[in-house]
């Protein structure tokens, strides 16, 4: 398989993640991509017309884009597999009304992380004279907005390795990747107290983005 990515998309780190937990990072090839909401990536635009990544090339060719279509393919191939624990795949995704927290907590940290690099667009790719202060506070307040449910769910994260949790580990690290000055932290200590606890695993250590 092979993974366009760019070392710094969070969206990209969650794939990784999963792939990394599911054991199948060693199957995909990294093939660098250049996206921009600008200037786009013309080679990466031949295979998704969205210019965006992650795009996943599957072994026999089709091409997968979102990240949560992308790990849920990783999740059907693990099982199809059956690898070293087809039980890591089904828990990644659980059954009954657990799959619908897990993919309501999946779609809550992916909305965290779509408002803050949007605001990282409009702060780093568009001209300081065209920016708008509002745009920036108005989708600098869903993160925080949303922080505040992570809050109140974290104590209930234990030790959960699935879709979910791993969703919310890439916005936390995005957070501090690109936003150490919300010192998120400091308004959210049991979150921060769990993030802190998943940041050790090995998936979260290799895939960390670059200083």
């Amino acid at each position: 398989m092979k993974l366009y990515y760019s070392p710094t998309s969070p969206f990209v780190r969650k794939c990784l993640i999963c792939a990394q937990e599911l054991g199948l990072r060693q199957r995909i090839e990294l093939v660098p991509a250049a996206p921009h909401p600008v200037n786009r990536d013309r080679a990466l635009i031949a295979f998704n017309p969205l210019g965006k990544v992650p795009t996943l090339i599957t072994d026999p060719g089709a091409v997968l884009y979102d990240s949560r279509v992308i790990c849920e393919y990783l999740i059907a191939l693990h099982a199809e597999l059956a690898g070293e624990s087809p039980a890591r795949a089904a828990g990644m995704i659980p059954g009954g009304d657990q799959r619908w927290a897990v993919l309501a907590l999946q779609a809550l940290a992916d909305g965290i992380l779509d408002a803050a690099v949007l605001c990282r667009y409009e702060t780093a790719a568009r001209p300081e004279a065209l920016r708008w202060p509002d745009w920036v506070a108005g989708q600098l307040d869903k993160v925080t907005s949303g922080l505040g449910v992570l809050e109140s769910q974290a104590a209930r994260f234990g030790a959960r390795v699935d879709l979910g949790t791993i969703s919310v580990a890439c916005a936390l690290g995005y957070l501090d990747f690109r936003y150490a000055d919300l010192a998120w932290r400091e308004r959210h200590p049991t979150l921060a107290r769990w993030f802190d606890d998943f940041a050790t695993r090995e998936s979260m250590r290799v895939t960390r983005p670059p200083a």
